[in-house]
């Protein structure tokens, strides 16, 4: 395994060199759009400081992302953070560029401006993704990975340490824990308990024992606030990070808010409501795009609709009754993909379901017709949702929509799947598909639902053509 400063003085220095690629090319293109470049050019009067200007351009745009920290280590691999910087300090760069030309009533030409910007951006940011695929794999075998002591309760550890192995990406490994005042040993938390005391000194004696590169702190710790404060400056001594964990889960970045008051970083959780503005906006891009995809799926609908009509007896849709917004109940269109009885026949199956809680599958329904398997490979049979995400009983993006029986069968925090319209598409979607268990597939839908955005729909979308694409779970 990498030690950490290896990796991290590694990525870094990568990255440096990466981000001085892209912003030369960025300005060296706007310039040459700008000017023309040909055999017999000469650089002067007008051409000369613009040249001067690139090389400053370039050397700050280089500086700026340094400064707006894009590549600390705790911000790769996982998360919009990254992307953020990138952006913020390439606009401010730009901002500024415009405040001081306008202030010192220098002429900036802007086509200059207008290509160096969009180009250099574009590139930095596609860049980074391409470099976090490769840190992704690279964690995926157990490399570039940041090592956690964990400091809490049992319980919390447990809950902490599964969800860190579930996102190995984001570049955390638990490799031991410490528990002040508890008695559990390791078979109660499945990581190695290393101490139990409450003291700053065996803390620091358990960070060296297992080597950690940072100190998580979870729910149930019984430490003294000045302890951890205590902590937190022998952490800062050597190098070694300090995580607090909350027990917070399913909450995304936009909801949580930190405000200070009287010394103590207040966490405020606001939950998001799909009322007025965004209600209409989530809306006018339903109707924009599932109209968009309809225009130009129409050619494809008409060959699936024939191959449909050919393959077996029956209609070309299947009509089936969900359960939408508030519990109201619509017809879910969809293209044929079982034979036509197949709902009649679905009693005699039921021993053999393979799906998990409220769910019937089966990876090999012998109901499912030959088109039907590679419609519902490439979820092609979905096309047809489109009408009713334009007719508004269903959206792009939301939660699966479920069956009326499914419903009925719900427990009370379930049915806050209702509060917004079912999707054609959704985390699900992209997470999984059938391969999901009940628990997967109710906690996806209930952290779209709480943390709804229309930026995250688009993203989304965007996974959603990856997930067909791949068929995975599909079936």
């Amino acid at each position: 395994m990498d030690t950490v400063s290896d990796w991290r003085v590694k990525t870094s220095r990568i990255l440096g060199i990466v981000d001085a690629f892209v912003i030369v090319w960025a300005v060296a293109g706007a310039f040459v759009v700008r000017f023309g470049l040909d055999p017999s050019f000469v650089i002067s009067g007008q051409e000369f400081t613009y040249a001067w200007l690139s090389v400053v351009l370039a050397v700050a745009w280089w500086l700026m992302l340094g400064a707006w920290n894009s590549r600390q280590s705790r911000v790769l691999g996982a998360g919009p953070d990254e992307y953020k910087r990138v952006a913020a300090a390439s606009l401010w760069l730009f901002g500024l560029v415009a405040i001081v030309s306008y202030a010192l009533r220098i002429d900036t030409a802007r086509g200059y401006v207008g290509v160096a910007l969009p180009a250099g951006l574009i590139g930095l940011l596609l860049a980074r993704w391409f470099l976090r695929q490769h840190l992704s794999v690279n964690r995926g075998r157990g490399d570039s990975m940041s090592r956690l002591l964990l400091l809490g309760g049992p319980g919390a550890i447990q809950h902490l340490s599964k969800s860190l192995a579930g996102a190995r990406h984001a570049g955390y490994v638990a490799v031991a824990a410490h528990m002040p005042g508890s008695n559990a040993d390791d078979s109660d938390t499945g990581l190695p308990i290393v101490g139990n005391e409450a003291s700053v000194t065996s803390i620091l004696q358990s960070i060296d024992l297992c080597n950690a590169d940072a100190v998580a702190v979870s729910a149930g710790v019984q430490l003294h606030p000045k302890t951890i404060r205590e902590l937190g400056w022998e952490l800062a001594a050597r190098n070694v990070g300090l995580i607090m964990a909350p027990a917070l889960t399913d909450i995304a970045g936009p909801r949580i808010h930190t405000q200070q008051v009287a010394g103590l970083p207040l966490i405020h959780v606001t939950t998001p409501t799909l009322e007025g503005g965004q209600r209409v906006a989530k809306r006018l891009f339903d109707v924009a795009a599932s109209g968009l995809i309809l225009i130009l799926a129409l050619p494809v609908m008409a060959v699936i609709a024939v191959l449909v009509k050919l393959d077996s007896k029956g209609p070309i849709f299947f009509r089936q009754e969900r359960v939408g917004i508030e519990g109201r109940r619509f017809a879910m269109l969809k293209f044929r993909s079982m034979v036509e009885d197949a709902e009649a026949r679905l009693r005699d199956l039921e021993h053999r379901n393979e799906g998990s809680g409220l769910l019937f599958k089966m990876k090999h329904d012998p109901r499912v017709t030959r088109v039907g398997a590679v419609l519902r490979k490439y979820s092609l049979d979905e096309l047809p949702q489109l009408f009713n995400v334009l007719a508004g009983s269903m959206s792009l993006v939301g939660p699966r929509p479920p069956l009326p029986r499914e419903v009925e069968a719900y427990e009370q925090e379930v049915r806050r799947r209702l509060l917004v319209k079912p999707g054609l598409t959704g985390l699900w979607q992209v997470s999984g598909r059938s391969n999901l268990s009940w628990q997967d597939s109710v906690r996806l839908d209930l952290y779209y639902v709480e943390n709804w955005s229309l930026a995250g729909d688009l993203v989304i979308i965007l996974r959603t053509a990856r997930a067909v694409f791949h068929s995975t779970g599909a079936y």
